[in-house]
C-alpha cells in the first residue's frame, strides 16, 4: 500500500521535496533517499501507549522518593540508536525534542562508544577533578582542541560548568566583577568594601542589576530567575532583585507581509531597552549587563531580526552594558551555523557567551578584559567535567567530517517547508510556522491543544515538545536527515487530519 510506505523508511528514487494527496486524503512528503546509517534503525514502531504499563509502575516506584508529575516516560537508552528513543515498553519513537535540545549527534553514537573504549580515555572518564585547583596534565591542551576551536569571535577566554543555569550564574557574577573593576580603576578593596560584603551591604554588595527580556530563559537558579521570564511556575515563592525588563518583539508572520509593523515593533522595544537602562541608573541599580537569548526558546520560540540584535549590541556598547549571549539552547549547530548569533553578521557580537546542552559540557567564552585578577572568584569543586571536553572534541570531529551544519539547513529547510505547508492545510491549528535551520516551531491555538498535539503524535511514534503558552518547538539532533523530516511529516499529518 502506498500509504504504508512512508511508516518506515525505505529506499526511493522519488523527486526531493514533493508532495502529493493520496484518493484517500492522506498526505505524503516523498523522501530523499535514505542513507546508510548502520546504527539507526529503519522507523518509528509502537507497541502500547505512551506511556506504556513499564513505565508507569516505574513512575509509581519513582514517586515515592520524589515528584514525577514532570516525567513523561522511563526509556531504554541502552537500545536507542541515532534520532529514535526507546521506551522501557518498546516503543520505538523518532525524537524530535532530543533531551530538550541536547542530544548533538544521536543516541549512542558508534564514534563516542569508541572514544569511552580506547584505553588512553580511562583516566578521564574515572576520575573527575577539582579543575580549579588540581586540573590533569593535558587540561588546556583539550579545552584547545574543544571549546576553543569553536570558540565565538573575538573571546578566547573560556570557563567551563556543569550547567546551562550555573554557566549564567557566574558569567552574571563576572559581569558584576568586571564593571566594579570599572569603577574602582587601578585601587584595590577598601576595607569598607571587604567587611560590608560578610553583610550583604554596599559598597562590598554593590545594587547592580542585569537587564532581561520579558520570555526569556536564562535558568533556574537564584541570580538567573531573575532574568527568567518564561513560566511562572519557575519563579513563583523564590525572592528576587528588583531588575530591569524589556519587551521581547513579537513579530507577526508571514514576516514578508509585515515589514514595518516588525520594524515598528523591534524599534519600541529597543527604545524601551534604552529607556530602563536610564531610568535603573537614577534608581542607583546600575546595568552593568544584557543578556538576550538570540531566541527565545522555552519562552515559546520567539525570533527578532538579526538588526535588532546588532541595534542591541550597539545599545550595550553605548551605555557601557556587558553584552551576554544566551547560546545555551541555540548554540552547537541546529540553527545552521554553529553560534546563532553568528547570523548577525557582527565582528564584535558580544562580551560573553554562555553555552551547554549540545556542547556536552556547561560553560562561557568571554574578553580577556573581564577576567578576573584574583583566584576563586569563579569557582566551584568541579568546574565542568574533562570527559565531556573528551567527547565534545569527537562530537566536533564527527559535526565536520559529515558536514552536519549544512545538513541542518538542509532538513531544517524540508521541515519548515513541510510546515508552513500543513499550516496551510490545518489553519485552525497551526500557526506562525518559523525556524532557523531544524531550530523550528509554531503556533497552536491553546496550550490545551498543544498538549493534545503533543499526546497524540507521541502515540504515534513522534517525539516533541513545548515551549511558550501555545508552541510547539522542534529540536532535533544535528544527525537528522531531509529523511526523517519527510517521515515526521507523514505521521504529523495524521495526527492533525485526526484532529478535526
Amino acid at each position: 500500500m502506498a500509504g504504508m510506505l512512508f511508516t518506515r523508511h525505505v529506499t526511493l528514487s522519488l523527486q526531493q521535496n514533493s508532495r502529493l494527496l493520496l484518493p484517500c486524503g492522506r498526505y505524503i512528503s516523498q523522501a530523499a533517499a535514505k542513507k546508510n546509517v548502520d546504527f539507526e534503525y529503519d522507523g518509528p514502531l509502537m507497541k502500547t501507549e505512551v506511556p506504556g504499563p513499564r513505565s508507569r509502575e516505574l513512575i509509581k516506584q519513582l514517586s515515592t522518593i520524589q515528584n514525577t508529575d514532570a516525567v513523561h516516560f522511563f526509556c531504554n537508552y541502552e537500545e536507542s540508536r541515532g534520532n529514535y528513543l526507546i521506551d522501557v515498553d518498546g516503543n520505538r519513537m523518532l525524537d524530535l525534542y532530543s533531551q530538550i535540545s541536547s542530544i548533538p549527534i544521536g543516541y549512542n553514537h558508534p564514534a563516542l562508544k569508541k572514544v569511552l573504549q580506547q584505553p588512553q580515555n580511562l583516566s578521564t572518564f574515572v576520575n573527575r577533578p577539582a579543575l580549579g585547583i588540581l586540573p590533569p596534565e593535558n587540561f588546556a591542551e583539550k579545552l584547545q582542541e574543544s571549546l576553543l576551536s569553536v570558540g565565538p569571535k573575538g573571546l578566547k577566554q573560556v570557563i567551563t560548568m556543569s550547567c546551562g543555569s550555573c554557566s549564567n550564574e557566574n558569567a552574571y557574577k563576572l559581569i558584576f566583577m568586571w564593571y566594579r573593576n570599572k569603577e574602582r580603576g587601578q585601587a584595590g578593596f577598601t576595607k569598607e568594601e571587604l567587611d560590608s560584603s560578610m553583610i550583604n551591604q554596599s559598597p562590598g554588595c554593590p545594587d547592580y542589576s542585569i537587564l532581561s527580556f520579558m520570555g526569556g530563559f536564562h535558568g533556574r537558579t537564584m541570580g538567573c530567575l531573575a532574568t527568567t521570564h518564561s513560566k511562572a511556575i519557575h519563579k513563583l515563592d523564590i525572592p528576587s532583585f528588583d531588575w530591569p525588563i524589556a519587551p521581547f518583539p513579537r513579530l507577526k508572520y508571514p514576516l514578508e507581509q509585515f515589514v514595518k509593523e516588525n520594524q515598528d515593533e523591534e524599534a519600541r522595544c529597543l527604545e524601551e531597552v534604552e529607556d530602563l537602562i536610564v531610568k535603573y541608573r537614577k534608581k542607583k541599580k546600575t546595568v552593568a549587563g544584557i543578556v538576550v537569548e538570540p531566541i527565545q526558546s522555552e519562552g515559546g520560540d520567539n525570533h527578532a531580526s538579526d538588526d535588532f540584535f546588532r541595534k542591541l549590541r550597539d545599545i550595550a556598547r553605548k551605555h557601557g552594558c556587558a553584552f551576554l549571549i544566551d547560546e545555551v539552547q541555540t548554540g552547537g549547530g541546529s540553527t545552521g551555523k554553529f553560534w546563532a548569533h553568528e547570523h548577525w553578521g557582527m565582528d564584535d557580537p558580544a562580551d560573553v557567551v554562555s553555552f551547554s546542552k549540545k556542547l556536552m559540557t556547561g560553560g562561557f567564552f568571554h574578553k580577556e578584559e573581564l577576567r578576573p585578577k584574583e583566584p576563586y572568584r569563579i569557582f566551584n569543586t568541579w568546574l565542568g567535567d574533562p570527559s565531556k571536553n573528551l567527547l565534545l572534541s569527537e562530537v566536533l570531529n564527527v559535526i565536520k567530517a559529515e558536514d552536519l551544519l549544512n545538513n541542518a539547513v538542509q532538513s531544517g529547510k524540508v521541515l519548515l517547508d513541510g510546515l508552513l505547508d500543513l499550516q496551510s492545510r490545518y489553519p485552525h491549528l497551526l500557526s506562525r510556522a518559523r525556524g532557523r535551520g531544524t531550530f523550528c516551531s509554531f503556533d497552536t491555538p491553546n496550550d490545551a491543544t498543544r498538549n493534545k498535539l503533543i499526546l497524540q503524535a507521541r502515540n504515534k511514534g513522534v517525539v516533541i515538545g513545548g515551549s511558550g503558552d501555545k508552541s510547539i518547538r522542534f529540536r532535533p539532533t544535528l544527525v537528522f536527515k531531509e529523511h526523517h523530516a519527510h517521515l515526521f511529516l507523514n505521521i504529523f499529518n495524521d495526527v492533525l487530519a485526526d484532529m478535526k
